[in-house]
């Protein structure tokens, strides 16, 4: 066992923070990296020692293993933690860590190859029965016969990249005249996203729901799970909102789900957190996507409901150390839920709204946490990820977390840009998300384009605004005539303002 004394996180934000807190608690010397423009960023501010290690484009800062090193050798740093995002799942730069003399706090660099490409991922499932989406089981390049595969699947079918995540390198064809064209698109963006125009073919899965199971396991054999998260409120096949435990999960279902996922570590030999994607059918059939040898974004919900800080488990694992625990010993308590505060416009396709935060008051009180890397007056760089924050609850129930969170939007004030927090408003009241009845499809079916804009004033009231704002006009220019007719302009629909005009 060799105990880290000098911890270096390679990234960036709320999650370098959020593990540079942990390691402080631990005892352990802290070191940020940063980008010119997160010089004033608040990881930044927080660690022990913080080094500039480029310009603002990730590929010339964040991105540059060699030059995070090279940090690490000038300040005598024993350990890296990559975050999630940039270099934390990959496989080259963890062996280079290694073969530094440097602890990498994550999976081994094997683990992350067989991980890494999701073919690669089902073919060392397969001995452990894990069960797999129909679909090819290899990567296929031939449009004749990929065509034949796809109508041997049936449509609609999937054309996915092997190397790939986050949506991109997917295409969902309906038919088999429009197969051809959209292997192609899902070809070309494959190798402009990822360098690997590998793709394969899944059988589309109807009325599916995104269902993840944390995994930890350590280097002396021993995994267990953690529980599962529903992740099935996105956006291009991003998430947004997440929630520990399911509401649709039974404990049978869940004890099946985790072995499962603890079978799937061990087909690679995992030590670290990771977590195992699954897609659960409108049948609750449910079947392996992929996995993530990272720490997920979403990992609070899970700290909640567990008691467990997983940042201190993956450097104690790092460390050399067995876990504390049995899967015996873990229960679930109480209900936890997640929202990803960006920097986005979800009135228009939830496009980057990138600005100034002219105002930023978190909320507080019992069961709030808040996870960001801003303070009020910052800027949201252009280069980056728009994620403002992580906002977190907790609560006895699955009712209470959604009170809270509510609760918790309400006193959230950010002013400036355009966020997510009035959608996650509008999905947290909507009868599917409250009964548990949505699936991936949410925004699809359940999120029309004026959602989020306020209600038109009706003519009683739209006659007294008018003849308030003509009077605040007057007050501008004296002896202006105040117009009492209709056709005035009303004030905006903004309820500030109506507010600001005594208008009700």
């Amino acid at each position: 066992m060799t105990k880290i004394k000098k911890l270096l996180v390679a990234n960036r934000g709320e999650i370098a923070l959020r593990v540079l807190r942990s390691a402080k608690e631990m005892g352990i010397q802290t070191v940020a990296i940063f980008s010119e423009a997160d010089r004033n960023a608040l990881h930044v501010r927080y660690a022990d020692e913080a080094v500039c290690v480029g310009p603002p484009a990730s590929k010339d800062s964040y991105l540059r293993g060699d030059k995070i090193l090279e940090v690490c050798r000038e300040l005598g740093v024993d350990a890296i933690h990559p975050g999630y995002g940039f270099l934390s799942e990959n496989a080259e730069f963890a062996r280079q860590v290694k073969q530094a003399g440097l602890i990498f706090v994550g999976p081994s660099p094997e683990a992350m190859n067989i991980m890494g490409d999701k073919l690669s991922a089902k073919q060392a499932v397969q001995a452990y029965n894990i069960p797999l989406v129909p679909g090819t089981a290899e990567a296929i390049s031939d449009v004749p016969t990929a065509r034949r595969i796809a109508a041997e699947v049936g449509y609609p079918i999937l054309i996915k990249a092997s190397a790939g995540g986050g949506g991109k390198g997917m295409r969902l064809v309906h038919a088999d005249e429009e197969f051809e064209e959209q292997m192609q698109l899902a070809i070309n963006e494959a190798v402009s996203a990822f360098g690997d125009g590998a793709v394969f073919i899944e059988k589309f899965v109807t009325g599916p729901r995104h269902i993840e199971i944390q995994v930890l396991g350590d280097e002396h054999g021993n995994i267990v799970h953690l529980f599962e998260r529903e992740c099935s409120i996105q956006r291009r096949h991003q998430k947004v909102i997440e929630e520990a435990p399911s509401s649709v999960l039974t404990p049978e279902l869940r004890a099946e789900m985790g072995r499962c996922a603890v079978d799937v570590a061990r087909a690679c030999q995992y030590a670290g957190a990771g977590t195992v994607e699954f897609l659960l059918d409108d049948k609750h059939n449910f079947y392996f996507l992929e996995m993530n040898t990272r720490l997920q974004v979403e990992h609070p919900v899970t700290e909640q409901i567990t008691g467990l800080d997983l940042v201190k488990e993956q450097i104690r694992v790092a460390e050399g150390q067995p876990l504390p625990f049995r899967q015996e010993d873990l229960t679930i308590t109480g209900h936890s839920l997640e929202l990803r505060v960006y920097a986005e416009d979800p009135q228009n396709n939830f496009l980057p709204d990138i600005g100034t935060l002219t105002t930023y008051v978190r909320p507080q009180g019992p069961g709030v946490r808040v996870d960001d890397g801003f303070e009020q007056g910052m800027d949201i760089p252009i280069y980056y990820d728009p994620m403002i924050a992580k906002l977190v609850v907790h609560g006895a129930t699955r009712q209470e977390a959604i009170a809270r969170m509510l609760r918790a939007i309400e006193e959230y004030q950010i002013t400036g840009i355009q966020t997510t927090l009035a959608f996650g408003t509008y999905v947290l009241n909507h009868p599917a998300f409250v009964s548990g009845h949505f699936d991936t499809n949410f925004i699809r079916d359940h999120f029309p384009a004026d959602a989020l804009q306020p209600p038109a004033p009706d003519e009683a009231t739209a006659q007294v605004a008018a003849v308030l704002a003509a009077m605040l006009l007057t007050e501008k220019k004296p002896g202006a005539t105040v117009a009492t007719t209709s056709e005035t302009p009303a004030v905006a629909g903004s309820a500030w303002k109506r507010n600001r005009l005594g208008v009700r």
